[in-house]
């Protein structure tokens, strides 16, 4: 009897924040050339995940996410009510992926510096161990943190669909759980969250254009 196939690992981009301290729409503004959001686009669709799911807002800047993104194979859902917050996002992944994933690993758009072999170290952690969740852990020693990308099996979607509207995001979840977490580490300059003006001109020569998949 052959051995059973993994469960699918999924890729999730969400790209529906508003980027009111940007002044502008995060996804679409430009970053070495490029709408910021196709950098880590581009680092999932290389991460060796087995479906590419992005969430992004409604109206016309959703259609610019969704035209920045088509070089990829990403399924684009929209969240009606991006204004709700992050969670509101992960409500609406959660809601999208297809039946049979075994988890998924959620990353931000607007994190470009993290690149395809972090996607690929999460995916194979997983792989290896099946823990509940799999962390990004950036730097070392007690400066480390913990931030996005994080993984989550599957059977701790029920725990994040049920967290009140006034969390930002899972963190509740990932502190009940963090004891059977395993850590992934990562270099500490992949942890830039471009949010700001600051931010852009900081990532900026610090990142390069994404490739552009083969035709």
């Amino acid at each position: 009897m052959s051995p059973a196939s993994p469960p699918p690992v999924w890729g999730v981009l969400l790209a529906a924040g508003r980027g009111r301290r940007m002044g502008q729409p995060k996804p679409l503004v430009s970053l070495a050339g490029r709408p910021l959001i196709t950098h880590a686009a581009a680092a999932l669709a290389a991460g060796g995940y087995d479906g590419l799911l992005a969430v992004m807002p409604p109206g016309e800047v959703g259609e610019g996410v969704r035209a920045a993104l088509s070089e990829w194979p990403f399924s684009v859902v929209v969240n009606p009510e991006p204004e709700r917050g992050l969670l509101s996002s992960f409500r609406v992944a959660l809601g999208s992926l297809p039946g049979g994933v075994g988890a998924a690993t959620f990353a931000l758009a607007d994190m470009p510096l993290v690149p395809p072999d972090t996607h690929r170290a999460l995916v194979s952690a997983f792989r290896e161990t099946g823990a509940p969740l799999v962390l990004a852990r950036y730097g070392e020693g007690s400066e480390a943190v913990h931030a996005p990308p994080h993984l989550l099996r599957a059977d701790l979607w029920p725990e994040v669909l049920a967290l009140p509207d006034a969390d930002h995001g899972p963190r509740a979840v990932l502190r009940a759980h963090g004891a059977e977490a395993v850590d992934v580490d990562v270099p500490l300059d992949q942890l830039l969250d471009v949010d700001t003006p600051d931010a852009l001109a900081q990532a900026e020569g610090r990142v390069s254009p994404p490739p552009r998949p083969p035709r």
